[in-house]
């Protein structure tokens, strides 16, 4: 009889944005929401205190760098700053060293964009946080998707779609030689020999990068001494062909959004398998589903908690955001229009799949009433609703089937929806054997506590960003060579 291979333990993080409303417009109306203190920092370090106790691995922060204004557009934010619907909003980045200063072992992962920013300052920029969190930061790479963001940026309309991805991967390239071989690892003096007159640091150790691309020219060096990681922690979110080929060359963990492990199972298989190809450890890639979560004592008392919260959002809001995100503006059609058969292929297509997998919606109209009430809470996500017993056999469920390795939780209310996960999931969870009493490494990096391995602080070495790496002792030349490939 085969030996029974033990549970995987499910990475866990806390899905946020410090904006009103995130994936709950109108929620922020809600008593028991504090969606409209998103700019008290005081909000944010209570939340990180809560959940580093309960040892969530992190805090991961989406961002956008426009509103949401295709609905009833072009360029009308009506609908959506009354939802307070990810507008207004503010640059998570600047919290982070505050709510790290609050916390010993908690992560955080912050959403910037390759499109829109130059790599060098972002460098600087990831580098300083790493330092100031002790290397608890991981960097979400997003090329942007919104028209309004491309405007605010002085563009006409969004770079396209693959084009973005092939920026995106000369960026990484460029940030990964500022980071990991402007400065040699043994760069900065002891302390000893700096008291000795000998120099704070060499500087025949730190170069300049002479990065010369298609896309960028970056002479360096970089200004910021090794951090604990050198390189953050590499996240990525993005499911499309470019998307997955660029994610099996850089991310460390991938963010994905689906209604059924069955539907999310093949994109996870095809990442590992062109990770393979790419020459990197496929399981090093560690997998995060989307999930919605919304507790009861009972499935009863479930549902109702949904309903109730459900009373405070705005389908307003939640259709600003439906435009946003599929470019497809909802008011040109008639209210009683059914969008399982429109003409739109992409609105039909991505109609037609709810329809098949949300459970209880096979056959109803799914009119604008219809995916407005879908995506009030939660977004365009998994929604699961019930008992502490039903929702951990439902991630269960999706780790056997779909190979995840972890989800990100998005809250209905907050902090009231990780009020309830910490009470009534995760004591479920651990009773099970599928989540930690304890951080792996407390006090340590986000890399060694994803990957649960105490030393574990830099890029390995079948990542496609340690060929510029610059190790202890080692000549200028290696570096040079990787440049010019």
């Amino acid at each position: 009889m085969a030996e029974q291979q033990p549970k995987k333990k499910l990475i866990l993080n806390a899905f946020s944005m410090q904006t009103p409303g995130h994936m709950n417009p109108g929620v922020y109306k809600s008593p028991k929401d504090k969606g409209s203190e998103y700019n008290n920092l005081d909000t944010w370090i209570d939340l990180a205190k809560k959940l580093e106790a309960a040892k969530f691995h992190a805090i991961f922060f989406a961002d956008v760098l426009g509103g949401y204004d295709v609905y009833k557009g072009p360029a009308n934010l009506h609908p959506t700053i009354p939802a307070g619907a990810q507008f207004p909003l503010i640059d998570p980045l600047y919290s982070i060293p505050a709510l790290a200063a609050a916390t010993k072992s908690i992560s955080f992962g912050v959403t910037a964009s390759t499109t829109y920013d130059p790599p060098y300052g972002h460098a600087r920029r990831f580098s300083t946080v790493d330092h100031l969190t002790k290397g608890r930061v991981g960097w979400n790479i997003v090329t942007s998707y919104l028209e309004s963001a491309a405007r605010n940026f002085g563009l006409d309309t969004q770079i396209e779609h693959d084009e973005r991805y092939r920026i995106a991967d000369e960026y990484l390239h460029v940030v990964y030689k500022l980071w990991e071989g402007s400065w040699r690892d043994d760069a900065v003096r002891s302390r000893e020999d700096q008291l000795a007159g000998l120099g704070y640091a060499d500087p025949n150790l730190v170069r300049q990068i002479n990065h010369v691309g298609k896309y960028f020219k970056v002479p360096g060096p970089h200004t910021a001494e090794p951090s604990p990681q050198r390189t953050p922690f590499v996240l990525q979110a993005g499911t499309s062909t470019a998307g997955k080929k660029f994610a099996a060359q850089h991310a460390e963990a991938i963010f994905l959004n689906g209604h059924s492990p069955e539907l999310v199972r093949p994109s996870v298989d095809s990442i590992r398998q062109q990770a393979t190809e790419a020459g990197r450890d496929p399981q090093s890639i560690k997998i995060i589903a989307g999930a919605n979560i919304t507790l009861g004592e009972t499935d009863e008392a479930a549902q109702a908690r949904f309903a109730e919260i459900q009373q405070y959002a705005d389908p307003e809001g939640a259709l600003a955001l439906f435009g946003g995100w599929t470019g497809y503006d909802l008011s040109k059609y008639a209210d009683d229009q059914d969008f399982r058969f429109v003409e739109a292929p992409a609105v039909r297509g991505m109609v037609n799949h709810w329809a098949a997998t949300v459970p209880g919606k096979n056959d109803v109209k799914w009119d604008k009433r219809t995916i407005a009430e879908y995506l009030l809470l939660g977004g365009n996500g998994t929604h699961l609703v019930g008992s502490p017993k039903s929702v951990a056999d439902e991630l269960e469920r999706w780790v056997e089937i779909a190979d995840v390795d972890g989800f990100n939780l998005s809250a209905a209310t907050l902090p009231g929806t990780f009020d309830d996960i910490i009470e009534f999931l995760l004591p479920e969870l651990r009773r099970r054997g599928l989540f930690w009493d304890d951080y792996a490494v407390p006090g340590g990096t986000m890399r060694e506590n994803y990957y649960a391995t105490k030393g574990r602080t830099r890029l390995p070495d079948d990542h496609t960003g340690a060929q510029y790496k610059w190790k202890a002792g080692e000549e200028n030349q290696k570096f040079l060579a990787a440049e010019q490939k």
